[in-house]
């Protein structure tokens, strides 16, 4: 009888634990459509400002302008305070702005901006830019707003980045599956890789 009475006891607690974890959980992306949390930054950064069409008042900035590692490793990296600054010191125009107000405050501070990070990936997920920038940026010579998009969403229409896509194992997996040109002049194609260990090391 104790016996039962302590397996009893021990999944009581299992389902509160595991009921208590779900609540606690982020709400799961299911659809490329669905939005994630939508994060605070220290700055409200105007993607579409820089990085929008031409015709909607965007500069058509490439991301890897300021996210400059994502040609070359495996984080696409955020731009230091001075790759701001570098232009920001020659606009007048916008030097009244709030968020150009505290750029300039942060620069003359000496401190970087303590931006917070939208797209996480577990610390168990291996995933490497370098890798798919030169595939089909470079290789395939896509337009880079839809290879970056490609998991990132139509940033180039946001203000704050948000997350847009699952990034979810299945997503992925679901990638690697289809047919991909190996270069812009090529009629042969090729799958991503589906060892395990290419992106959990």
């Amino acid at each position: 009888m104790q016996h039962i009475l302590r397996l009893f006891i021990l999944l009581v607690g299992l389902f509160a634990g595991t009921g208590s974890y779900a609540a606690d959980a982020a709400p799961k992306l299911t659809t490329p459509d669905d939005l994630g949390p939508q994060i605070e930054q220290p700055i409200e950064f105007p993607h579409f400002r820089h990085a929008g069409d031409a015709k909607d008042g965007g500069m058509q900035i490439n991301c890897m302008y300021c996210h400059t590692y994502a040609r070359r490793s495996m984080v696409a990296g955020i731009p230091p305070v001075q790759k701001c600054i570098g232009c920001h010191q020659s606009i007048e125009s916008v030097r009244d702005k709030p968020r150009i107000q505290k750029l300039f405050e942060y620069w003359d501070a000496k401190k970087p901006i303590p931006w917070k990070k939208v797209h996480d990936l577990p610390d168990f997920v291996r995933f490497n830019h370098e890798r798919h920038i030169q595939r089909f940026y470079f290789q395939q010579d896509r337009p880079y707003q839809e290879v970056c998009g490609y998991c990132h969403g139509n940033v180039k229409a946001m203000t704050v980045a948000q997350r847009q896509k699952p990034l979810t194992m299945g997503w992925c997996a679901s990638c690697h599956q289809k047919d991909h040109p190996v270069s812009a002049n090529s009629t042969e194609t090729g799958h991503g890789p589906n060892d395990c260990f290419t992106c959990h090391k």
